[in-house]
């Protein structure tokens, strides 16, 4: 008679293997240049020139990689020239104006995805290419299109593969930036950690630059 062997269950190993995906996304600085109450918006670009920049952000748990329904989740940075909104001229240290530009955030919908479209960022004098983030939950969203209150879960920042930044900074109008760009590997604040640190996964629109990226993140965060 034929005899089977009786292939061995892994429902005991799955929740284990499913969790090894999910990574505690690192905490990194606030920096100076952040404005409380922008907008709920999917496109922050406004007027700005750049290369299109498509990011997908997945928020999970990173304890049971659930992914985070109703999770706003905020982003700002400089534009082609290292200048961020509110903060125009001298060298971004005036006080704030009421520039908007390349700020805001969107809620996750029920699959932890948060889907913003801005600029490929420039630099500004000792750090690299790189956009701030902050994960909020709870927020009250108010007739102005902002947003208020809640809890703060992440704050953090996204990071840009150091060839893609370079052939991005040879073209215009990121070329007008004269400030010596700072590298990835140079950066004070990027620790070499890759995606945990919060290094993009980055993908060509197009064969120029000028096309844009897509880029993709999983942001482990701690819900408890």
């Amino acid at each position: 008679p034929l005899v089977t062997t009786p292939t061995p269950t892994t429902a005991g190993t799955a929740p284990v293997a499913a969790a090894a995906v999910c990574t505690l996304t690192k905490e990194m600085t606030e920096g100076p240049y952040y404005l409380d109450g922008q907008y709920v918006r999917s496109d922050i670009s406004e007027d700005k020139t750049g290369f299109p920049l498509q990011l997908t952000l997945t928020v999970v748990d990173d304890d049971t990689c659930a992914p985070l329904a109703n999770a706003l989740v905020e982003i700002w940075h400089s534009d082609a020239l290292g200048e961020y909104s509110g903060f125009v001229g001298n060298n971004g240290h005036d006080e704030p104006d009421n520039g908007t530009f390349l700020r805001g955030g969107v809620l996750t919908g029920s699959d932890g995805v948060a889907r913003i479209t801005s600029v490929y960022p420039g630099w500004y004098r000792g750090r690299c290419v790189h956009i701030h983030l902050k994960v909020h939950v709870d927020v009250t969203l108010t007739p102005d299109g902002s947003f208020t209150g809640g809890q703060e879960l992440h704050t953090g920042q996204l990071f840009f593969d150091e060839t893609v930044t370079a052939r991005v900074g040879a073209l215009s109008p990121y070329s007008a930036n004269t400030v010596p760009r700072t590298t990835l590997a140079q950066d004070s604040i990027y620790d070499d950690g890759g995606a945990a640190s919060g290094l993009l996964t980055l993908t060509a629109l197009g064969t120029s630059p000028s096309a844009g990226y897509a880029g993709t993140l999983t942001v482990g965060v701690e819900t408890s």
